[in-house]
């Protein structure tokens, strides 16, 4: 019973904030929006019993959204979301080759030729699912993501040259920032 319910108000939360995705006019709640849809799909892997996937989407979807984030806040004009805006592009289009791709993937589903099991299913699935999945490259994907997070922190240095010492003063109660070129919110 206490499953059924997770279950349902986990599906429930996971689709109304992706539909959300597409409702809200600034970036910053898309992203939030998406990001909890994610968690809730992620729970929903845990509680059929697919404990390493889902943990590796929450993980995976909480550092995507957190560098989509600091993209975010380094590129766009209007990273709060103050100004509305829309992600939707060419709505009529995207209708027309999404409902062909549903198309395609539910036809591939039924026509393909699924294999039948070979040999007894493991003990534990969800082991056996990530020693394939990442067992002999452990090391390269632990190496790989350091490499990433290492990237996105000297970007971020290296776009903000300047700091909020170096704008605002030591103190940093300077009413104004000192800025070498004049703009930005408010000014």
């Amino acid at each position: 019973m206490l499953d059924n319910t997770v279950f349902s108000v986990l599906s429930a939360v996971a689709v109304g904030s992706g539909v959300m995705v597409f409702r809200f006019d600034s970036m910053a709640r898309a992203t939030y929006a998406l990001l909890l849809s994610l968690l809730c799909v992620g729970g929903l892997l845990v509680l059929l019993g697919l404990d390493y996937l889902g943990v590796v989407i929450v993980l995976m979807m909480t550092v995507e959204m957190a560098v989509m984030g600091v993209f975010m806040v380094m590129y766009m004009m209007n990273p709060a979301g103050l100004m509305p805006m829309s992600i939707l592009h060419n709505r009529k289009g995207a209708a027309v080759v999404c409902a062909v791709v549903f198309l395609l993937m539910a036809l591939g589903i039924v026509l393909a030729p699924w294999p039948r099991r070979a040999g007894t299913a493991d003990e534990d699935p969800t082991k056996a699912l990530g020693e394939s999945l990442m067992g002999p490259q452990m090391l390269t994907m632990m190496t790989l993501g350091f490499a990433l997070f290492s990237t996105i922190v000297a970007t971020v240095l290296l776009a903000t040259h300047r700091g909020r010492y170096d704008r605002l003063g030591d103190d940093l109660r300077a009413r104004r920032a000192d800025d070498p070129v004049p703009g930005g919110v408010g000014r």
